[in-house]
């Protein structure tokens, strides 16, 4: 396994979570490093980037002013921020890096090394 989310779980709208993507110096060295969601019957959708050799992140617009991404290399790890939670934020999030593309991408093909997913329930 390359990649492990964890942090993910249920939680009420307007609440917060921290979900985390922990990998090998290898995986997370990748150039890019994103995040993507995929809700019950609707297509994998990317959400979040980060450029590991910049540190410059990028937001799609469904998630911008609420969820942030950064990471610590350190701990080789990159974390996704989820605050005011949606009811329409409830999916299964997935970590991906690839070691050829740069951000911002959003395809999911163009991502080599994924995550197992972590799912994340908003719901009162």
């Amino acid at each position: 396994v390359q990649l492990v989310e964890s942090g993910g779980g249920l939680v009420q709208p307007g609440g917060s979570l921290r979900l985390s993507c922990a990998g090998t110096s290898f995986t997370l060295d990748s150039r890019a490093i994103g995040w993507f969601r995929q809700a019950p019957g609707k297509e994998r959708e990317g959400i979040s980037c980060i450029n590991t050799r910049d540190g410059s992140t990028y937001l799609a617009d469904s998630v911008k002013g609420r969820f942030t991404i950064s990471r610590d290399s350190a701990k080789n790890t990159v974390y996704l921020q989820l605050s005011n939670l949606k009811p329409e934020d409830t999916a299964v999030y997935y970590c991906a890096a690839d070691p050829y593309t740069t951000c911002p991408v959003y395809d999911s093909y163009e991502y080599l090394y994924w995550g197992q997913g972590t799912q994340v329930t908003v719901s009162s």
